[in-house]
């Protein structure tokens, strides 16, 4: 294997580790949020992150995305401050309207969603404003491979938060608290990008000189964007319309719980977009195609033994990082969210195809679709079936976007799925989650005790069938020792 492939490897396994510590640091707020702030609050926090990831789909304008396929290859400085400048003012430009609506708007918005809390709704406001810009400079990071750099601050931020949200909830500080923590945070790192961008490349005013090009393959991608969140978050929206917000913050954890395969498909493409785009760019073939199969190769791995244990203790599980109230009624979302997550991380390697052929509107048709599709069944089932409707309408929605995103991507190239591997993992699965499910899982050292044994009974099955070739062992065993 090349030093290139050594290369994207360190840059997922940095990636990796630093979106499991954030994914951590989510499962650690959890119960810190739920158990002192009750599934009322949490629920009114659950569509505060669902409202900021929706306004983050469409404010950036798809750029910060469109950066990371254009710049990688760039060297040129005064390019790079042309371009990365234009997206910065155009994006402050869009989200400063955004904001400003959203917060006129407020009382509007808080009565259908929030529970009439205004004050909530006006924070989220500005929270979003700084957010957008720091996803900015993020994405600067990301175009060029400085993961080491993207994942320190990843982990401050979120540790950060983390800490001061504990501080403000366990010394009896309410939910408005908790956001202004967020926001103080989010406004201290927007500041340490902006001089370590300026140290690098310097401050010019820009002619938006490749802003058309950026925009066309930008723009395209906010009607997914947009889809992707009505899919990933929309139910909580219809919940909370229909059923309350202790209902969303019920759901939220469990989803929460359900959707942790997704973070290891957020690593990959953190990593995957802008070093395929290079290599694609340079006609490298055969090494894109190895990516994507190794991409799906290492999802595969996570995901299917996560569904399996997810069936067997789902409810353990949610009582361990929340209240029993949230247990009792969410623990059967988890494992169908769990599946639902699958078949969204094995949509990933097939969208990068559609990514490197710029044919980023087929993404957007096809998350329309899936979005009015789950709108839909949301719309008709959550009113009678409740959370648990919600759940499979996710499922069903996922299933639908996998269809229409392989038989597209298909059609541009191929790349070799390792059918033999998925079998013995399904197998490893199979016989983990025989194993935990005979063991009593009565108190929470219990259930920690008997998550901990699955992992090693699937691990060792797993490689007792050659589900890792030997190869791929030992590149991994002397990946650090090697020059990259």
């Amino acid at each position: 294997m090349g030093s290139s492939y050594q290369k994207f490897t360190k840059d997922v396994l940095i990636i990796g580790i630093t979106n499991i510590l954030v994914a951590l640091s989510g499962i650690i707020l959890l119960p810190l949020l739920t158990k002192t702030l009750g599934a009322h609050d949490y629920g009114i926090w659950a569509q505060v992150q669902v409202t900021i990831s929706l306004a983050l789909g469409f404010v950036g304008l798809g750029l910060p995305y469109a950066m990371t396929r254009f710049l990688p290859a760039k060297t040129n400085r005064e390019e790079i401050q042309e371009e990365f400048y234009s997206v910065f003012y155009l994006v402050f430009l869009v989200t400063l309207v955004t904001s400003v609506v959203m917060i006129v708007a407020a009382n509007f918005i808080a009565r259908a969603f929030f529970n009439g809390a205004i004050h909530i709704v006006r924070i989220t406001g500005l929270i979003i404003l700084v957010w957008s810009l720091d996803w900015v400079f993020l994405s600067f990071f990301r175009s060029f491979l400085q993961m080491k750099r993207y994942a320190i601050f990843t982990i401050a931020d979120m540790y950060g938060q983390l800490g001061l949200i504990a501080y403000v909830v366990l010394n009896g500080y309410g939910l408005f608290n908790v956001l202004l923590t967020v926001l103080a945070i989010r406004v201290v790192i927007f500041f340490i990008l902006f001089f370590l961008i300026k140290h690098r490349i310097g401050i010019r005013r820009p002619r938006f000189s490749r802003i058309r090009e950026y925009l066309n393959f930008g723009l395209p991608t906010i009607p997914g964007n947009i889809s992707s969140w009505v899919v990933l978050f929309g139910g909580r929206y219809v919940i909370g319309y229909f059923l309350g917000v202790a209902p969303v913050g019920i759901y939220s954890a469990g989803h929460t719980l359900g959707s942790i395969p997704f973070v290891f498909a957020i690593t990959l493409g953190f990593v995957l977009t802008p070093t395929l785009s290079k290599l694609y760019d340079e006609g490298r073939m055969n090494e894109v195609k190895t990516y994507l199969r190794y991409s799906l190769k290492y999802l595969l791995m996570i995901a299917i033994p996560f569904v399996c244990g997810a069936t067997v203790l789902s409810k353990q599980v949610l009582g361990l990082f929340s209240t029993i109230e949230i247990a009792l009624q969410g623990h059967y979302v988890v494992p169908i969210v769990a599946l639902a997550t699958l078949i969204l991380c094995i949509c990933g390697p097939f969208e990068y195809i559609l990514v490197l052929v710029k044919k980023t509107k087929i993404i957007s048709i096809s998350h329309i679709l899936a979005a009015l599709i789950n709108l839909g069944l949301n719309l008709l089932i959550v009113p009678v079936w409740g959370i648990l409707g919600a759940a499979i309408t996710t499922l069903i929605t996922y299933s639908v976007l996998l269809g229409i995103e392989v038989l597209y991507s298909l059609r541009e190239f191929r790349f070799v799925i390792d059918w033999h591997f998925i079998i013995k993992s399904l197998i490893a699965s199979a016989i983990m989650s025989s194993v935990i499910w005979r063991i009593s899982t009565v108190g929470n050292i219990t259930v920690i005790a008997t998550i901990i044994i699955g992992i090693i009974v699937y691990t060792v099955v797993l490689l007792l069938l050659r589900g890792a070739k030997k190869e791929e062992i030992r590149f991994f065993r002397t990946l650090f020792q090697r020059g990259s």
